[in-house]
C-alpha cells in the first residue's frame, strides 16, 4: 500500500471528497482506487475561520508502483511503513529459578511487565500501592475528606501517576521501531477507543484507564506473570565482585521478606523518594536533573474553545480545544504551559503528610467546565538546588509544605487570582472561574508558596499568552498551587545496555529514572527494557539504537 501524508480538506467536507482528493493527488482515475483507511488524523486552527481537518491515508491502487514512481522526490508520497511489533528474544524452554523483577506498575513497569511476559519470561512486578480499583477508592479519600493514605493515592498504585490524568498517548519521541503502535494496539485490545490508533492527539481519560490496567493485568497474569501489590522495596542487595563490578542479587520488601533477584527493572515513577534515597545510600549512581514547578491554572472551557475555533467552537470532531504555550522570561526563565487538560480538572496529587501537589485529570468526554494545565517555570540543579543528588527532593518538598500551611493546613490547595497576581496582592474571593480542585482552594497570595523567581517569571508570561489566546490574562483567572511533581528530580544514569552505570542486572527505567515524560514516552521506554532484560538472559544482541 501506499501512505499519503499532509493531505488537507475543510473541517466540514462531505465524506466523499476523501477518496475524490486521494485521486486527485495521486493522477489516478476513481477506478484505479481500490480502497484506503485513514492513518492518522490532525486538524490546523491556525485559520479559525477556515478550520482543515489534515490527513495520512493508507490506499490501495492498480499499478502500484506504477504511480509510487512518480512520487519519488516527494516526501508525502510513499510506502505504508511496517509498524507490527516484532519480539527481540523468546524465554527458553528451561528457564532460571530467579525470575526478572520489575518494581512499579505504572505504564513504563506495566509494558516492561507485559512484553517479558509475551516473551514467555514470567515477571514478578511489585507495587507499593494496591489495585487500581481499591487505589482509586483511597485517591477519592484525599479529594472527598482530606483523608491521605502514603502508599495509596495518585501517585502509588496499579497503574501509575498517569491513571489520574488526561490519559494523553501522545509525545515528542522519534520511533523508527513504531514501538509507540504497539502500545496503542495493547491499549486497544485492552479496551482503548480504535480511534486512538488514527488520531494524532490521542487521550483515554481515568475512567478508561482503570478497566485496561485491569485487562492488561490478567493478560500478563495469563502468561505466567505475577503482581505482587502493597510490597514496597526497602532495600537491595548487591554484590561487589573482585573485579569491582556491582551486581544486583535481591531485594528486601517492607514486610521483612527477601526476593532473590539479578534482573531489576526500576520503574518507581517521579514521586518515589524514599527508594530514591535508599538506592543513593546503596551506591546506585544518581545525578540531580533539571524539572519544573509553578500553578495548574484554570479557565472555562468555552474561552479556550472560542479562542482556539472561532465560529468552529464545539464542533464533535475538534473536541475540547487543548494548547501549547512558551514564554522565554527576562530573568532567563522559560514559563510553558504543561500536562494540558481539556474539559477537566485540578486534582491533589501529594503522596505526603503535611504537602500540597497538584495535578490535572480529564475523562474520557472532557466536558467538564474548566480546562487546565500546568503554568510552569523551569530549574536547574547548578543553578536552583546544587551540590546533592537529591537536593531537588528537598527543593520540592520545601515548597509542597509551605503550600500546605498557604491552603490551611488540611489538603485545601491555595489560589489565587490572575489579575492579583500581577498586582501582586492576595485574593480574598473568587471571580468568574469556579475552582474544580478538591478538596478546596484557599484564596490567598502565591509567592507564600512559590519562588520570587517564578512568580516574576510568570508575571512577565501571562500577558504574552493574552496575547496568543485571547482571554488567557483575564483577571478572573484561577491560579492553584503548587505544581512540583512535572517529572522526576533525579536520573539514574544507565549505559548502552540500559543497565545501570555502575550496578550490573539494575534496568532504570520510564519517569522515575529520568527517562519518559508521560504515559507513552513511559511504556515505550518500558519495552525497550524489556528487550534489554530479555537480551540478557538469553545473551543475544539488543535492538539497534534508533
Amino acid at each position: 500500500m501506499l501512505r499519503i501524508t499532509e493531505l488537507a480538506l475543510p473541517l466540514h467536507h462531505p465524506d466523499e471528497a476523501l477518496p475524490a482528493a486521494i485521486c486527485k493527488r495521486l493522477k489516478i482515475s476513481p477506478r484505479d482506487l481500490i480502497r484506503f483507511k485513514v492513518a492518522r488524523r490532525a486538524h490546523d486552527a491556525r485559520d479559525k475561520m477556515a478550520i482543515l481537518l489534515v490527513y495520512s491515508l493508507d490506499v490501495a491502487v492498480k499499478n502500484e508502483a506504477t504511480v509510487l514512481a512518480k512520487f519519488r522526490k516527494d516526501r508525502n508520497v510513499g510506502t505504508t511503513p511496517d509498524t507490527r511489533y516484532k519480539f527481540t528474544a523468546q524465554a527458553p524452554a528451561v528457564q532460571s529459578e530467579i525470575r526478572p523483577v520489575v518494581i512499579g506498575a505504572g505504564p513504563c513497569g506495566l509494558f516492561a511487565g507485559l512484553i517479558l511476559a509475551q516473551m514467555g519470561f514470567r515477571p514478578i512486578i511489585l507495587d507499593r500501592g494496591k489495585v487500581v480499583r481499591e487505589r482509586t477508592k483511597d485517591t477519592w479519600g484525599l479529594w472527598r475528606r482530606s483523608v491521605l493514605n502514603p502508599e495509596s493515592n495518585v501517585q502509588f498504585g496499579e497503574g501509575g501517576a498517569g491513571t489520574f490524568s488526561d490519559g494523553k498517548l501522545y509525545s515528542r519521541i522519534k520511533d523508527a521501531r513504531h514501538l509507540d503502535r504497539k502500545v496503542l494496539t495493547e491499549f486497544v485490545k485492552a479496551g482503548a477507543p480504535e480511534e486512538i490508533l488514527t488520531e494524532a492527539h490521542p487521550h483515554i481519560g481515568t475512567f478508561r484507564l482503570v478497566t485496561m490496567v485491569e485487562s492488561m493485568r490478567e493478560s500478563v497474569e495469563a502468561l505466567g506473570g505475577e503482581y505482587r501489590f502493597q510490597q514496597r522495596v526497602e532495600g537491595i542487595d548487591i554484590e561487589t565482585r573482585g573485579d569491582g563490578t556491582r551486581h544486583v542479587r535481591g531485594l528486601h520488601i517492607h514486610d521483612g521478606s527477601y526476593l532473590r533477584a539479578d534482573h531489576v527493572v526500576l520503574a518507581i515513577g517521579h514521586s518515589a523518594r524514599d527508594t530514591f534515597a535508599m538506592l543513593h545510600e546503596a551506591g546506585v549512581y544518581v545525578e540531580a536533573k533539571p524539572f519544573s514547578l509553578g500553578v495548574r491554572i484554570e479557565h472555562p472551557q468555552s474561552w479556550i474553545d472560542t479562542a482556539r475555533f472561532g465560529p468552529s467552537a464545539g464542533n464533535p470532531i475538534l473536541g475540547a480545544a487543548d494548547y501549547s504555550l512558551s514564554h522565554h522570561c527576562k530573568n532567563g526563565r522559560t514559563v510553558y504551559s504543561f500536562c494540558m487538560c481539556p474539559g477537566g480538572t485540578v486534582v491533589a496529587a501529594t503522596s505526603e503528610e503535611g504537602r500540597v501537589a497538584t495535578n490535572g485529570m480529564s475523562q474520557y468526554s472532557r466536558n467538564e467546565r474548566n480546562a487546565n494545565s500546568g503554568l510552569v517555570v523551569g530549574i536547574d540543579p547548578e543553578r536552583d538546588y546544587p551540590g546533592d543528588p537529591l537536593a531537588g527532593i528537598a527543593f520540592q518538598r520545601h515548597w509542597e509544605s509551605l503550600a500546605y500551611v498557604a491552603g490551611g493546613s488540611s489538603y485545601k490547595a491555595p489560589a489565587q487570582r490572575l489579575g492579583d497576581l500581577l498586582a501582586g496582592k492576595p485574593s480574598s474571593a473568587l471571580g468568574q472561574v469556579v475552582p474544580s480542585y478538591r478538596p478546596g482552594v484557599t484564596m490567598g497570595d502565591l509567592s507564600e508558596c512559590l519562588p520570587e523567581f517564578a512568580i516574576t517569571a510568570m508575571r512577565e508570561a501571562l500577558p504574552v499568552f493574552g496575547r496568543q489566546i485571547p482571554g488567557y490574562d483575564h483577571p478572573d483567572v484561577l491560579l492553584t498551587g503548587v505544581e512540583t511533581r512535572t517529572s522526576s528530580p533525579v536520573r539514574f544514569k544507565r549505559g548502552d545496555d540500559l543497565q545501570s552505570l555502575n550496578t550490573r542486572g539494575l534496568y532504570p527505567a520510564g519517569e522515575g529514572a529520568g527517562y519518559a515524560g508521560g504515559i507513552l514516552s513511559a511504556a515505550v521506554d518500558g519495552i525497550k527494557i524489556a528487550e534489554a532484560v530479555a537480551a540478557s538472559l538469553t545473551q543475544t544482541a539488543m535492538p539497534l539504537p534508533e
